[in-house]
């Protein structure tokens, strides 16, 4: 699991969402910058963890997408510490729409 502590570059967290971005130059040996975010529905609810990166179809790279797959988890614990009380396992968020509109 990638350690996205030491290579994070920004980082908001709020009960409505959010985002983390994350530099994987060290890691991959090329300039990427991928981001996890997570919008607001309404409700109370957010939306599935997202993400994207500065890479031009950067989802065919299966490395990409494994570093992808692992942030999202990791923002997901962000942002929902405790699945075990009232948060939603990363299985259940990833089941949810991304946004609302």
């Amino acid at each position: 699991m990638t350690n996205f502590e030491d290579i994070t570059i920004r980082k908001k967290i709020s009960s409505r969402g959010g985002g983390i971005e994350v530099d994987l130059t060290d890691i991959v040996g090329y300039p990427v910058q991928m981001t996890a975010y997570q919008n607001y529905l309404g409700g109370g609810m957010l939306g599935r963890v997202a993400s994207d990166c500065n890479i031009e179809n950067w989802k065919e790279n299966d490395e990409l997408v494994e570093i992808a797959y692992e942030l999202r988890q990791y923002f997901h614990g962000l942002t929902n510490p405790d699945d075990s009380v009232e948060g939603t396992s990363f299985e259940q968020n990833q089941n949810l729409p991304i946004s609302a509109y």
